[in-house]
C-alpha cells in the first residue's frame, strides 16, 4: 500500500514586516483610516454583491466614481483585508468588508464613520499637546466643548454620533441581558442609557420588571421606540430627561452604567457620588465598560482612550484605576466579569 505524506499547512497570514517597514506603515495610518471612511460614505460595500465578483467599473457606476480610483482605493483596502481582489481583477467581499454595509446585523459602518469624523483629523496632531499639558485641546480649536460643539456646529456628526452609540447598544445589549442575573428583581434604571436599548433588552427578558431610562434630553427624545408611547414596553418604563452628572433622581434596585465613566474624572466622580445619593442601601451598581488592559481589544481601546483625552480630557480605565474610582464613591465592590471580548462587568453594591 502507498502512503503519500500530507502536504504541510499553508499558512494564509503573511510574514511580519521588518521594523523599518512597519513604521511606515504605522505612519500612514491616517490613510488606511481615511481609505475605510471613504468606503463607507460611498457605500462601496452596499454596492458590492454578497455572491457575485464584481468589476471594477460595474461597482464605480453603482457609487458614482471614477473607475481607476476607484480601484485605487479598494487596492489600499484590500492589503487590510477590507475586501479582496481575485486574479480577473474583480472584487468580492472579506469578513471586514462585508461590516460596513448599512445592512449587516453586525455593522460597523456608524463606529467607522464615527471614528474618522472631520474634527478628528484637527484633533490628532494636537496629540503631543495633550500629553504635555493633561487636558483635551478641543475646546481651545474650537471654543467650546466637545458636545456643545456637536449638538450646535455639526448635526451631521452629532448624527453620526447616535448612530454609532446606537450600534454598539444594540450590539452588546443582549450580551449584557444574558449576563446579568436579574430574577427577582423588580425594578432596573440604565443611567446615560441612550436611546435604551440595554433597558429594553432586559425589560423584554424579563416581563415583570419596571425600567428607567435617563438621559439627556435631546437623547430620549429619540428613545427606542418599544418604549414610547405606544410601544410594547412603554407601560413597564420611565423615560427620564436629565443628565446624570448633575442629579439621579431615580430610585431602582439595579443601576446600570455603560461606557459613560469616560469623562474628566471631576465628572466621573459626580456621577458615581448622584448614583450612591440615590440608591438605596443594598442596592446593585453594574458598571460596564471597556477596558485598556486585560482584554482582546487593546489596539481599540488604547487608541479611543487618547481620543477621549483630545476631545474631553477622559479616559478609558484599567481595572485597577476602575476599582479605584468605585470604592472612592463608597461602593462595595464583587465580581468583575468578561461581558464578551470587549466589555467588562463591574458588580458593586451600596452598603447599608
Amino acid at each position: 500500500m502507498t502512503t503519500v505524506d500530507p502536504a504541510p499547512p499553508t499558512s494564509t497570514a503573511p510574514p511580519a514586516p521588518p521594523a523599518p517597514m512597519r513604521l511606515r506603515e504605522l505612519v500612514f495610518g491616517a490613510a488606511c483610516a481615511a481609505a475605510v471612511r471613504a468606503a463607507a460614505r460611498l457605500g462601496v460595500a452596499d454596492a458590492l454583491d454578497d455572491d457575485t465578483p464584481t468589476t471594477v467599473e460595474d461597482l464605480a457606476s453603482a457609487v458614482k466614481t471614477q473607475p481607476h480610483t476607484l480601484r485605487r482605493l479598494l487596492r489600499a483596502l484590500s492589503c487590510q483585508g477590507v475586501f479582496a481582489e481575485r486574479p480577473d481583477g474583480t472584487f468580492v467581499h472579506t469578513e471586514m468588508s462585508r461590516l460596513l454595509r448599512e445592512d449587516d446585523p453586525h455593522s460597523l459602518r456608524y463606529i467607522a464613520l464615527w471614528c474618522t469624523e472631520p474634527w478628528t483629523w484637527n484633533v490628532w496632531p494636537q496629540l503631543d499637546e495633550a500629553v504635555r499639558s493633561g487636558r483635551n485641546v478641543f475646546e481651545d480649536m474650537y471654543d467650546r466643548e466637545f458636545f456643545s460643539y456637536l449638538n450646535e456646529e455639526a448635526p451631521e456628526s452629532a448624527y453620526v454620533f447616535n448612530r454609532a452609540m446606537t450600534t454598539s447598544s444594540e450590539q452588546s445589549a443582549r450580551d449584557v441581558a444574558n449576563l446579568l442575573d436579574l430574577n427577582g428583581v423588580s425594578s432596573v434604571a440604565d443611567i446615560g442609557g441612550g436611546q435604551g436599548r440595554v433597558v429594553a433588552s432586559l425589560l423584554e427578558k424579563h416581563p415583570k420588571m419596571h425600567g428607567t431610562l435617563l438621559d439627556l434630553p435631546g437623547v430620549v427624545e429619540n428613545a427606542d421606540p418599544r418604549l414610547r408611547a405606544g410601544g410594547s414596553l412603554a407601560t413597564r418604563v420611565s423615560v427620564v430627561a436629565g443628565d446624570c452628572r448633575e442629579d439621579i433622581p431615580v430610585q431602582a434596585d439595579v443601576y446600570i452604567i455603560k461606557n459613560i465613566l469616560e469623562w474628566d474624572d471631576e465628572s466621573t466622580r459626580r456621577a458615581l457620588a448622584n448614583v450612591r445619593k440615590a440608591a438605596r442601601p443594598g442596592a446593585r451598581v453594574v458598571v460596564i465598560e471597556n477596558l485598556v488592559d486585560d482584554t482582546p481589544s487593546m489596539k481599540f481601546t488604547t487608541a479611543m482612550d487618547l481620543l477621549l483625552l483630545l476631545n474631553v480630557g477622559g479616559a478609558k480605565h484599567t481595572r485597577q484605576s476602575m476599582v479605584d474610582r468605585l470604592t472612592d464613591a463608597g461602593l462595595v465592590i464583587g465580581e468583575i466579569r468578561p461581558v464578551n471580548a470587549y466589555l467588562h462587568a463591574f458588580e458593586c453594591t451600596v452598603p447599608s
